[in-house]
């Protein structure tokens, strides 16, 4: 299309053309005044010289207009899901984009938002997506912008006014004004419990258009029986928690739902407090002085939550060196109270070459064994001490020792390495430096020779001989280091070795510490997923079936992932406890919505939006009342009105032709201006 427009390019300056015209006004008025002739005929050629000199240009452009872009912003989060808004929302847009299509030179943009794809998701976005989409369009080509949304977002400006992206913003909420939820929210859980305490968990419930009556809320720890407490709504409620374990200490609580609410996925809430032991106890009998003695004693003292109870045999009772007993021990050590009276307040018992001997005597060791059959540890690292006649496995702790001495102690050099059941083990499973066909740690060159009934040999040394056997022995557990040279690694003998992680994880496996059991099914989310894991001594495990909270089940297939471990997943799509079984164990996994701040509010609302949309010169509407006329403004009209909505006109274009005439560069020009001075004359002459 064509564009006609008059430009000026003056000869002189502005400045000097403006003064010949205030002179030549005011001599023309002179001459009026004195009613000379030819007033008329100088003003003409005053006004026609004057136009001259400001160069009157006469522009022609031809144009291509451009179109104006619109944006629409389709929230398709996890809250959309709810109160049958989706199909509300594909069908708001099929007909926004057909009305779109109906105004002039207009061009409709779409960006979505989704939420509970990954772990950095923080609910529904949509100002996010409008900027970046904004960030491909010209400002000078923006019209507005329309959100179909629920109103439940997440990313509005705090100040409105800078919410303002260069045109009109409207919302369109897909909800309804009257709809019903009922949610739980936690207002304060404690990440950490010590265990055999109790911890306080803070929590209230919240109703939108519900009832305002008490409600009976259901709370299980553990996956344990739940009990029930009667809440009033928005009032803060305080429960005790008993922290039963150490590791996940899942509270989950359930409020009933309301009638007609739009969904039950916020009805519960589940927080985990991680139960961690106060102190450790732990008891260090070591039969003889030896290199390898102070590497247990700095293990055990170097964690501040390990108290420490160390019992050194520094002159067995047969010796006779005429010392006097009374000067062996600056204080008679208490054997009787240690090994019977509070045996059973120790979380771990060592014996570190120890021999059988009077100071303690066949009762003491019966007792010990009793407090492994009943859910104790003891950990056994012998030397020679453990072939000959005196040594632990010819007392009552042979009940519980599970490699049986053949009286035979083999010397040379050997590598330490894992067995095949070791690389599944979790407590030798991937230690540093055991890759590769062969590992990367120091040489050993003693090893008591031994033969195993029961237990795991997860270690071996010399001729392929047990080194390290873990074993269960009734309700509690026993590991047997068959070798006194461990200590090597500690001070750095060809390279060292991993024997502080070696000993910790040993320590920690022998208290029972969740992480390290061989035998475990459990469940963790991560971001919209819930990854169960199956760790095993086996070569293939089955199928885990995973109970949801709706009572609905899912079979998830596990796939081997490395030695001993196993992994599937499972799109979360409720939230609450998630019960899991592969027919042997049976675990329960705490799981959230895959966006929790999204499904933590689901009714819809026109608050969020309307400060923003207030600002921008737009508004917000409910699709429950009709979706409004879309309609063309001009720049600077309002743009929003009762049943209708406006997009601005822009009038953009791109010029691809200017053709320039100047009007005072023409002979006919010239003459008319001669013309006017000639007749002016004339008139004078007469």
């Amino acid at each position: 299309m064509s564009s006609w427009s008059i430009g000026f390019d003056p000869v002189l300056p502005w400045a000097v053309i403006a003064v010949m015209g205030v002179l030549g006004l005011v001599l023309v008025a002179a001459l009026a005044l004195a009613r000379t002739r030819g007033a008329l005929l100088r003003a003409l050629s005053l006004a026609i010289l004057l136009a001259a000199l400001a160069n009157p240009t006469v522009r022609n452009e031809e144009r291509e207009p451009l179109t104006d872009i619109a944006v629409a912003v389709i929230d398709r989060s996890l809250s959309q899901e709810s109160a049958g808004r989706s199909p509300r929302t594909a069908e708001a847009e099929a007909a926004l984009k057909a009305a779109v299509a109906r105004l002039p030179n207009t061009e409709l943009r779409t960006v979505e938002v989704k939420s509970g794809i990954s772990a950095e998701d923080d609910g529904t976005r949509a100002f996010e997506a409008l900027n970046r989409a904004l960030a491909d369009i010209p400002p000078e080509r923006f019209a507005g912008a329309i959100m179909i949304t629920d109103g439940q977002v997440h990313d509005a400006p705090q100040d409105a006014a800078k919410a303002n992206p260069g045109g009109p913003l409207h919302a369109i909420i897909t909800g309804s004004r009257s709809e019903k939820d009922r949610k739980v929210v936690i207002e304060k859980a404690p990440r950490f419990g010590m265990v055999g305490q109790e911890q306080t968990v803070s929590f209230r419930i919240e109703e939108a258009n519900g009832p305002g009556q008490p409600v009976s809320v259901s709370i299980a720890v553990g996956g344990g029986a739940p009990e029930s407490f009667t809440v009033p709504p928005g009032q803060t409620f305080d429960i005790p928690v008993a922290i039963g374990h150490g590791g996940q200490n899942i509270v989950e609580i359930t409020a009933p739902p309301l009638e007609g609410e739009i969904s039950t996925q916020n009805n519960r809430a589940v927080t985990v407090i991680e139960g961690v032991r106060d102190r450790l106890r732990v008891l260090l009998v070591s039969g003889e002085p030896h290199p390898g003695e102070r590497s247990w004693r700095n293990l055990l003292k170097a964690d501040a939550s390990v108290d420490l109870v160390h019992f050194t045999i520094l002159r067995p009772p047969e010796k006779q060196d005429g010392t006097p007993t009374r000067e062996l021990a600056l204080i008679a050590f208490p054997t009787r109270e240690l090994f019977i009276e509070k045996l059973d307040e120790f979380d771990l018992v060592i014996f570190d070459r120890y021999r059988r001997q009077t100071v303690l005597p066949a009762a003491y060791m019966a007792n010990i064994a009793r407090y492994v059959a009943d859910g104790g540890a003891v950990l056994i690292a012998s030397g020679p001490d453990l072939a000959d006649e005196d040594g632990l496995y010819y007392t009552p702790l042979s009940d519980i020792i599970a490699a049986a001495p053949t009286g035979e102690v083999l010397e040379g050099p050997f590598k330490p390495e894992l067995t095949a059941q070791g690389k599944k083990h979790p407590v030798t499973r991937g230690l540093p430096g055991s890759g590769g066909d062969s590992p990367s740690w120091g040489r050993w060159f003693r090893l008591v020779e031994t033969t195993t009934s029961t237990g795991e040999t997860v270690m071996s040394g010399l001729d392929g001989k047990p080194l390290l056997v873990l074993a269960r022995q009734g309700e509690g557990r026993v590991a047997q280091l068959l070798s006194d040279q461990g200590w090597l690694w500690s001070r750095g003998f060809e390279g060292g070795g991993p024997q502080t992680e070696l000993l910790r994880r040993m320590a920690h496996w022998l208290m029972k510490e969740p992480d390290l059991e061989e035998e475990a099914l459990e469940g963790n989310q991560r971001a919209g997923n819930l990854v169960i894991e199956r760790r095993t001594m086996a070569d293939a495990v089955e199928p885990v079936t995973v109970t949801l909270p709706s009572g609905k089940t899912e079979t998830i297939t596990l796939n081997e992932v490395a030695p001993g471990r196993f992994q599937g997943s499972l799109r979360v799509t409720e939230a609450g406890l998630h019960r899991l079984s592969d027919g042997k164990l049976v675990s329960v996994a705490a799981a959230g919505s895959a966006d929790a701040r999204e499904m933590s509010s689901l009714v819809a609302t026109a608050a969020v939006l309307a400060p923003a949309a207030t600002a921008t010169g737009g508004s917000v509407n409910w699709l429950e009342d009709g979706l409004p006329q879309l309609v063309k403004v001009d720049q600077g009209r309002q743009a929003a009105g009762s049943g209708w909505i406006g997009l601005r006109a822009n009038d953009a274009h791109r010029v691809l032709a200017v053709s320039d005439t100047p009007l005072f560069a023409t002979l006919l020009s010239l003459g008319v201006l001669l013309l006017a001075f000639s007749a002016m004359w004339y008139r004078e002459g007469r």
